[in-house]
């Protein structure tokens, strides 16, 4: 009936759910930051910590889609 393909799934996917999931995960931590009273110090180690992998695996987005553009 609806033939989809898997890299259509794949791409949205990896650059439209998987950002908002990752939204959604930041504002978690902010949640959990505010209701622990971490103040300024602790939210930013609670950020850092835990938003680490986010900010790595968009890296690693990015420099894939550098390597794909200039060198191959």
């Amino acid at each position: 009936m609806f033939a989809i393909a898997a890299s259509t799934v794949t791409s949205w996917g990896l650059y439209v759910l998987l950002p908002i999931f990752i939204a959604f995960l930041f504002f978690i931590i902010w949640d959990l930051s505010k209701k622990s009273e971490a103040g300024r110090a602790g939210t930013f180690w609670m950020f850092l910590a835990l938003g680490a992998g986010f900010v790595g695996f968009i890296l690693k987005i990015l420099i894939e889609e550098g390597f794909k553009r200039w060198f191959i």
